[in-house]
C-alpha cells in the first residue's frame, strides 16, 4: 500500500511543501511568507502570513491527510503563548499543529540531506542559508568534524543594504562582502567542496540563466551540477549589476529574488574562507532528512 505524506517545512521567508508517495516526489512547491520581516515590523505574526499559511495547508490536504508542518527559525523566536495561539487555530481548522524543530536538528536533517547518500574522500562544507541564520556544516567521510553557526541571514542582510532588492542596487558587491565578512570572521576548517542547501540555490542559476557544469566528482540524483570557485566569482559579482528584473521575468515567484543579492554574496565569501574548489547548488532542505524518518 502506498504511503503519501507531505512535509510543510516553514521558514523565515519561504515555506516549503513537499509531497511523496513513498520515495518519490509527486508535488512541490516554493512560496514566499515573510514571516520574519513582518514579524520585526509588527511584533508579532502577521495575519496575512497566517493565511498564506492557510492556503499552503489546504493545498497539501488535497492530497493527504498525512500533513506534517514543521517550523524553523521564525517559530522559535517566537513566545510560547503565541505559539499555543496559532497552534490552536491550526488544530481548529485542521486538526494539525506546527512542530518546532530546534536549530541543531534542522541543521542535521539538512545536512544529512545532502551527505548520506555521496561517496567522496575528502572535507565537505554544507552550506545551510536561510532568512535568519546560516550554518556550515563540516563532513569527512559521513562523519560531522566541525560546526558554526551565525544568527542571521538574508533577510538581515537585504535589510542592511534595501536596494539589493531593486533592479539594480546602489551598492557594490564589496561594500556587501566587506560587511558579510565582519560578521563572519575567520574559519579555520578547509573543505574542497561547498554544497548549497537550505534554500533551492538551483533556482537562481537556472532563472538567471547561468550555466553549470555536470558535477564530476560524486553522483548523486540531487547534486547534478556543480561550478568552479572562479564560475561562481564571475557569476555571484554578476548578480550585483545585472538587471534583477530581467531575471524576475523569468520567474513565477518574483518575491524569491529579494534576498538572493544577498544569498550569492553570503555563499562566495564562504567559498573563499574555506578555499572551496567547488560548489554545488541544490534545493536540498531539511525535509530531505525529515524524510527518511517518514518513509
Amino acid at each position: 500500500m502506498s504511503n503519501i505524506f507531505a512535509i510543510i517545512e516553514i521558514g523565515s521567508n519561504n515555506t516549503k511543501t513537499h509531497i511523496y508517495k513513498d520515495e518519490d516526489v509527486i508535488y512541490e512547491n516554493n512560496i514566499t511568507i515573510e514571516f520574519k520581516k513582518n514579524y520585526k515590523e509588527q511584533n508579532k505574526i502577521n495575519e496575512e502570513d497566517l493565511n498564506k499559511l492557510y492556503n499552503t495547508i489546504e493545498n497539501a490536504l488535497n492530497y493527504t491527510k498525512n500533513v506534517n508542518i514543521y517550523g524553523c527559525s521564525i517559530f522559535r523566536n517566537i513566545s510560547k503563548e503565541e505559539l499555543n495561539e496559532i497552534n490552536k487555530k491550526l488544530y481548529d481548522k485542521y486538526n494539525l499543529k506546527i512542530q518546532v524543530v530546534s536549530q541543531e536538528d534542522e541543521t542535521n536533517y539538512t545536512a544529512q540531506g545532502c551527505y548520506n547518500s555521496i561517496e567522496y574522500n575528502g572535507n565537505i562544507c554544507v552550506f545551510i542559508g536561510g532568512g535568519g541564520s546560516i550554518e556550515l556544516i563540516f563532513v569527512n567521510n559521513k562523519t560531522i568534524i566541525d560546526k558554526k553557526y551565525y544568527n542571521f541571514g538574508v533577510v538581515d542582510i537585504t535589510n542592511k543594504f534595501d536596494t539589493l532588492k531593486n533592479d539594480v542596487p546602489s551598492c557594490s558587491f564589496n561594500d556587501v562582502y566587506n560587511y558579510v565578512n565582519e560578521l563572519i570572521g575567520d574559519i579555520n576548517v578547509k573543505a574542497d567542496v561547498l554544497i548549497l542547501a537550505g534554500g533551492d540555490h538551483l533556482y537562481w542559476y537556472n532563472n538567471a540563466r547561468y550555466n553549470l557544469i555536470e558535477n564530476t566528482l560524486y553522483k548523486n540524483e540531487k547534486q547534478k551540477y556543480m561550478l568552479t570557485t572562479e564560475m561562481s566569482d564571475n557569476y555571484d559579482k554578476d548578480a550585483l549589476v545585472t538587471s534583477l528584473d530581467r531575471i524576475r521575468a523569468n520567474s513565477d515567484n518574483p518575491k524569491w529574488f529579494d534576498g538572493s543579492r544577498a544569498m550569492k554574496v553570503i555563499t562566495n565569501l564562504i567559498s573563499h574562507k574555506i578555499d572551496a574548489k567547488y560548489i554545488i547548488p541544490t534545493k536540498i532542505n531539511m525535509e530531505d532528512g525529515l524524510k527518511m524518518k517518514k518513509i
